[in-house]
């Protein structure tokens, strides 16, 4: 196992930890009562392999701070091809499961991965911009080849049928456009050229149930018993807890489950209904704190590469949680996308904690040079 150098552990981030472990702690008595109802005795199996995939996350969030970030720019091509080569792996060997290829099985396990796919973009991202400052970016042009590596695991997972997943590793990369200093009549002609891209994704590439689940956004009342009925129940949840919630395992919608995915794309409805907005405060204040120190980490990084990981992982962080978050507020679209450490699934929580681990990294290294 690599050494840690004693100065980094007089670093190491005590506060980042505890609101790690804050959003852990309650994603998983969320998840105990999500998946109780359908639990005739003893531990709910959901449970069980939460833990198990959080001990395995652990450990490799472990690794990811262990090593020195700054090695990561070295190996990040290979990272990002291996990424790649995993995700391709899926076109073949992947069963078809809701219309898409993107799990791997292999007997009682299977993992998704376009989980690993997102560290693999966001390290590539970073060794980009380090030797190509986004500061510096004032073309169009300058953005091809970041656009090239964003294009390679987006395209693949298009590819699965994935577009939910497409979508937000999609957002995750151009977190970093947030930093680049294109002038607007230039980001005039990409919404023109968006706008084209979404009518033929909707015309030639979205399926049926894509376009209905688009269209029960804009009015869920079309179809309340089928296509609609998920954004129906999540709202009744959610309105239903008031302001400090119906108790723990009292949530009526919960309990008795009408709300389905309930422990997973759902979560933060069942958060809602049991604790309220008090609790969700609570939740999504954790969150902003996390999130607003990942930002503090960045700016604090001795270098580029350091900084434009921190960038990545708390983009990584972000979009999955606000499109969840608006999801099921009724504000988006519902496009299963899991709400990170709170929903269950073992692949999204094994990256989320590399994520995590990188970040703590940087923290850790800050005072290094």
């Amino acid at each position: 196992m690599p050494a840690i150098d004693r100065r980094s552990l007089q670093h190491f981030d005590w506060l980042l930890l505890a609101l790690i472990g804050t959003v852990l702690g309650i994603g998983l008595a969320n998840l105990y009562s999500a998946a109780h109802p359908g639990t005739v005795s003893g531990m709910p199996s959901e449970f069980r392999r939460q833990l198990l995939a959080l001990g395995v996350g652990a450990l490799a969030g472990t690794l990811a701070l262990i090593v020195d970030y700054r090695r990561l720019e070295r190996w990040a091509p290979a990272i990002y091809a291996g990424t790649l080569l995993l995700l391709a792996s899926t076109l073949i060997f992947a069963p078809v499961t809701r219309g898409n290829r993107s799990w791997l099985v292999y007997g009682p396990l299977s993992f998704q991965p376009a989980e690993l796919a997102k560290i693999g973009l966001i390290v590539m991202m970073a060794r980009h911009f380090q030797r190509h400052p986004a500061a510096e970016v004032r073309r169009l042009r300058d953005l091809i080849l970041p656009g090239l590596i964003l294009a390679g695991p987006v395209g693949l997972i298009v590819l699965q049928r994935d577009m939910g997943v497409a979508v937000l590793t999609l957002l995750i990369g151009t977190t970093y456009l947030l930093f680049v200093r294109i002038p607007a009549r230039a980001w005039a002609v990409v919404a023109g050229m968006a706008a084209a891209a979404l009518a033929g994704l909707w015309t030639f590439v979205f399926k049926d149930y894509q376009r209905e689940r688009i269209l029960d956004f804009i009015d869920p009342t079309r179809d309340p018993l089928a296509s609609g009925y998920q954004a129906i129940q999540s709202r009744i949840a959610v309105g239903s807890g008031g302001l400090f919630g119906q108790g723990y395992l009292q949530g009526s919608q919960t309990q008795l489950q009408f709300l389905p995915t309930q422990h997973s794309d759902f979560a933060f409805s069942v958060v809602a209904e049991e604790w309220g907005f008090v609790g969700c405060m609570i939740l999504l204040g954790s969150y902003l704190a996390m999130l607003l120190w990942g930002i503090v980490v960045a700016s604090n990084s001795k270098d580029g590469f350091g900084a434009m990981l921190a960038v990545g992982v708390v983009g990584m962080l972000f979009w999955p949680a606000a499109i969840n978050v608006a999801m099921v507020l009724g504000l988006a679209p519902v496009i299963g996308v899991p709400l990170p450490l709170v929903s269950y699934g073992g692949s999204q929580l094994l990256a989320n904690l590399i994520a995590l681990g990188l970040l703590m990294n940087v923290s850790m290294r800050r005072y290094m040079f």
